[in-house]
């Protein structure tokens, strides 16, 4: 591997970068120095002219060619200390779509229809805590903690630590799910065999109980994250108090959810509303 690409992925590591990040951001940095055969260090402003066209001309989502961008701005500013070699482009545009949200009922049908204690369990933490599937999928048992009412989240995203919501019927549910299928210690959803249920088995079920629950909207374990954030912002829940539930660095990140809060557009009042009397024409 390039030299310097083994000092980017270190320097990712030091500033906190979560490992996935790390790995997509590397391979650009491998896919820049395989592109012109040479190390990225000998590059030259040109060589990065053509590379950035070249990615914004793929086929690529906008997310994806912004992560790449922003592994070659990362590679040449911070690693190698040549912030001018890319100040000559901008990171595109990210569309923002609206998160698809369930609603109360389509959950409970949801949650009914997946037929694996494990998998309805893992569902359960999804919806009722809001944690990310990566999250749910390496809770302990410790976590669980019954007396205070919350989960403990060791690694979230850029491995910080956060309590989650616990609340008494998803503490219940899980305690029932312990009774039966008394998981091998210490991961709370391991297998009689230790083996935990991959991302992509949980995306199967959860697409497989959408079907059978006649639900017509895509399934993902994301989206069941943004109902539970949907959900407490419609019952009136701060939003602040839920960008921390969820682990949100900025509180933008959870406004994206009250866009879609179609009740509580319904429920606010006009300034109209609240004259004295109605005017006259």
């Amino acid at each position: 591997m390039d030299i310097t690409v083994e000092r980017f992925e270190q320097d990712l590591a030091r500033a906190g970068y979560a490992k996935h990040t790390r790995q997509r951001y590397v391979a650009v940095g491998m896919r820049l120095s395989a592109r012109f055969k040479r190390p990225v260090a000998s590059l030259s402003r040109d060589d990065l002219r053509q590379f950035v066209d070249e990615v914004l001309a793929s086929m690529g989502s906008s997310s994806t060619k912004s992560n790449a961008l922003c592994a070659v701005r990362f590679l040449f500013a911070k690693t190698l200390g040549q912030p001018d070699m890319v100040s000559f482009f901008r990171l595109p545009k990210k569309h923002s779509p609206l998160p698809t949200v369930l609603s109360v009922e389509e959950v409970d049908a949801l949650l009914r229809a997946i037929r694996k204690p494990r998998y309805q369990a893992i569902a359960m933490v999804l919806y009722g805590a809001g944690l990310r599937i990566s999250e749910a999928l390496a809770l302990e048992v410790r976590d669980v903690d019954g007396p205070r009412g919350v989960l403990h989240v060791r690694h979230g995203k850029g491995d910080k630590a956060r309590e989650a919501k616990l609340s008494p019927s998803l503490y219940q549910w899980l305690r029932d799910y312990w009774a039966r299928e008394r998981p091998p210690l210490p991961l709370l959803f391991a297998s009689p065999r230790g083996c935990v249920p991959t991302q992509g088995s949980i995306r199967k079920a959860l697409a497989l109980a959408a079907k059978e629950a006649w639900i017509k909207k895509p399934v993902t374990p994301h989206v069941l994250r943004h109902s539970f954030a949907t959900h407490l912002l419609e019952h009136g829940t701060d939003v602040r108090v839920v960008g921390v539930l969820l682990g949100h660095a900025s509180i933008t990140t959870t406004a994206r959810y009250a866009r879609v809060t179609e009740k509580l557009v319904r429920e606010t009042p006009s300034p109209l509303d609240l004259l004295p009397q109605p005017r006259r024409r």
